[in-house]
């Protein structure tokens, strides 16, 4: 009887976040920031990894609430920790914009979660991630075309001229001139200048 009813508190609890979520969600779209903020918080504190997300947002744009970037990555931190994968991206981001270079521990966690976001199929995490082991301090450059590639397939005009340079300077791959230019074709077709600068070259 007690594990009937303890879980039964557990559903009612995650009903409620859920709830509380969702009107979040319609107060922001209705323009009421303030509304939407309490909602969010009030399902963020019963450990509810959309609405916890949300606080993060709310705070890093100040959207009903004051502009925290400390506050933001904190909320961004459980609901990554939860295998939110947008939480992940963002928590990962403000780790390797925020930390200090030399915290090695810092970036080791920030890398997890973009791999761990990557995986999932967040295009931004992908992107961001094929440019950190393209171009990073210990380059990975088979590693970081891989993940490129990926958000290239998703669409990501600017992964796809990155590409395009790895394919010119043989960056994890075999040089390949005229695949660099196929891509820096189909990035620039796409609208990005910098590929466009490329062929222009």
């Amino acid at each position: 009887l007690e594990e009937a009813a303890f879980q039964l508190q557990q559903i009612f609890r995650i009903d409620i976040s859920i709830a509380l979520n969702i009107l979040g969600i319609e107060s922001m779209r209705a323009g009421h920031d303030r509304i939407a903020y309490t909602c969010f918080k009030l399902a963020a504190d019963r450990g509810y990894s959309k609405a916890q997300f949300n606080v993060g947002l709310c705070y890093e744009h100040g959207r009903g609430t004051e502009k925290d970037l400390e506050k933001a990555a904190f909320y961004y931190y459980h609901a990554a920790s939860s295998c939110h994968p947008m939480a992940q991206y963002r928590y990962a981001r403000y780790l390797l914009c925020h930390r200090p270079e030399n915290e090695w521990d810092g970036h080791e966690k920030a890398v997890t979660f973009l791999e761990q976001a990557a995986v999932a199929g967040i295009t931004e995490a992908q992107a961001y991630l094929g440019v950190l082991y393209v171009s990073g301090l210990q380059p990975k450059e088979r590693r970081g075309l891989k993940y490129l590639l990926l958000a290239a397939k998703n669409g990501d005009a600017q992964s796809r001229y990155h590409v395009g340079v790895c394919y010119e300077q043989g960056l994890g791959v075999q040089q390949n001139l005229a695949e660099a230019m196929r891509h820096y074709r189909q990035s620039a077709a796409a609208g990005n200048r910098n590929a466009r600068e490329r062929l222009r070259v």
